[in-house]
């Protein structure tokens, strides 16, 4: 191994100009990216269906194809799923990635394609760790292994030949062989389903070697840096891996991870975001100081936004970057060579930066607070629980919030529901706190509380400590990627994960 990753080190170095040209031309990389959907996609169904072979340009293109979300497009998803092909793309399907954005009992299932799989995953991937080195030209990153917390995949019942999982779990089963030389654990251990016995594995297998990057989503990589500790009797995961120097986060926002990351680490390493979904790699920062992550142009996935104004409306207006404005809303619209085509992904960005073009993910569209017009984003409560957190000196592990509807007597609010490290020792001053934040974050929030008029002082309360962990097993979604909503417009949720804590 010590052989290969100077070499892989010098490739991923060199590769920067490659970035560079997409960076420098990106609306004429989007432009190729979309004559080259359209020419593999005109041979399939859906292709024909909407002539694809006749669209000649960005207008012709939004024009005749509507913007679709996952129930539009699941008839050719079930027909793909029972093995049939050139339906949304022109190759063959053989891996789905079972969706866990939402905790729900529906699953989505995005088809990955070879060309998804190698030229937007993959592709992505190395344009990673080529701008980490480009950032880092010291960095000793590959002199030990990348330790990946993932999912697990199974075979499909509908055709032995169709395979489904979830994203971590098909990327790691298609990598290619030297991987395995960079990457701990074993893929047998990598792909278990059964998350308990699976997070034993991976803190008795791991923490005996030179682990030098962590990827995965931060609530399961906690759990398994307690249990290494557990084993190890060390006091902090730098004194089991001296050499750790990276985390990969993406999935869920980090803010209110990133304390107890440190206090579990020892010392401070380098943490990179990166935005990686089902239908696709889509941004990573490009330097752990952007503001914001870089928004991958030439990995096979054509953008269009949507001001969040437009959002339901019968004919909802698209723009592409050349008219895109900073720190205005809007919902990702993508087409990509997984065969999507206008497909609503569900998130909400606004841009940081233009030319180069970076983003921060503001939450879900289904996902956010709106019961009194206060119009509450995940990003708002995220940035809230940090800012309570540190000024109350408590760790948060993980929370859900959801709204207290008028009643006769008293005004509506909101109601968290929140898992503690440690408790506050006053868990008024600490509701108290996280009322102020979030007002100094939020203005339509701040107006609504003016005076207690429409809102009063939000609803606190604190979860014995293992409830969502327990309550997603109760799903049978506990570990890889799957994770609980931190927001809900409606009581649904919060009034069933209450109920399960009383047992």
């Amino acid at each position: 191994m010590r052989l290969l990753s100077p070499t892989i080190s010098r490739l991923a170095r060199f590769r920067f100009w490659k970035i560079e040209q997409w960076m420098n031309n990106p609306l004429a990389a989007q432009r190729d990216v979309l004559q080259d959907l359209v020419t593999h996609g005109q041979y399939g169904e859906f292709g024909r269906q909407y002539g694809l072979n006749k669209l000649f340009s960005v207008k012709d293109f939004k024009n005749a194809i509507p913007i679709s979300e996952y129930d539009d497009l699941k008839p050719f998803i079930d027909k793909l799923m029972h093995g049939k092909s050139n339906l949304l793309w022109n190759t063959p399907v053989n891996w789905f990635a079972k969706s866990s954005g939402t905790t729900s009992d529906k699953s989505k299932f995005i088809p990955i394609t070879e060309e998804s799989l190698h030229d937007c995953h993959y592709q992505a991937s190395k344009d990673v760790l080529t701008m980490y080195y480009n950032f880092f030209p010291e960095s000793d990153l590959l002199t030990g292994r990348g330790l990946v917390v993932g999912g697990s995949h199974q075979i499909s019942l509908f055709n032995e030949d169709v395979q489904y999982g979830d994203l971590s779990a098909i990327l790691l089963q298609n990598a290619p062989a030297w991987s395995s030389w960079i990457r701990t654990p074993e893929l047998s251990i990598a792909l278990l389903d059964e998350w308990e016995n699976k997070l034993e594995m991976l803190a008795r297998t791991t923490m005996i070697e030179n682990v030098t990057s962590i990827s995965g989503v931060p609530t399961w990589t906690i759990l398994l840096m307690k249990r290494i500790l557990q084993i190890s009797g060390k006091k902090t995961i730098k004194e089991v891996w001296p050499n750790l120097e990276l985390y990969i986060h993406g999935g869920v926002s980090f803010i209110p991870y990133k304390e107890q990351f440190q206090q579990l680490i020892g010392e401070d390493i380098k943490y990179i975001e990166i935005y990686n979904a089902s239908e696709g790699f889509f941004a990573a920062q490009d330097s752990p100081d952007a503001d914001g992550m870089l928004l991958f142009l030439q990995h096979g996935i054509f953008y269009e936004f949507m001001p969040i104004e437009e959002y339901g409306s019968a004919n909802p207006k698209t723009i592409g970057l050349k008219d895109v404005e900073l720190g205005k809303n809007y919902a990702l619209i993508i087409s990509t060579n997984g065969g999507l085509w206008r497909y609503m992904v569900g998130d909400t960005i606004y841009f940081t930066s233009l030319y180069p073009f970076r983003i921060k993910i503001l939450g879900r569209i289904k996902h956010y607070i709106n019961a009194f017009g206060e119009e509450v984003m995940v990003d708002n409560t995220d940035r809230a629980i940090a800012i309570a957190s540190k000024k109350m000196n408590v760790v948060v592990t993980d929370y859900t919030v959801a709204p207290v509807y008028f009643s006769c007597n008293n005004n509506g609010c909101h109601e968290w529901l929140i898992s503690f490290e440690k408790d506050p020792e006053n868990l008024q001053a600490f509701s108290f706190e996280l009322d102020c934040a979030l007002k100094n974050i939020n203005s339509d929030y701040e107006a609504k509380r003016h005076k207690d008029i429409a809102l009063s002082l939000p609803i606190v309360r604190a979860l014995p400590k293992d409830t969502f962990n327990n309550w997603l097993y109760s799903k049978g979604k506990l570990g890889g990627q799957h994770k609980v909503p931190r927001l809900s417009n409606d009581r649904k949720l919060v009034e069933e994960i209450l109920e399960f804590s009383k047992k």
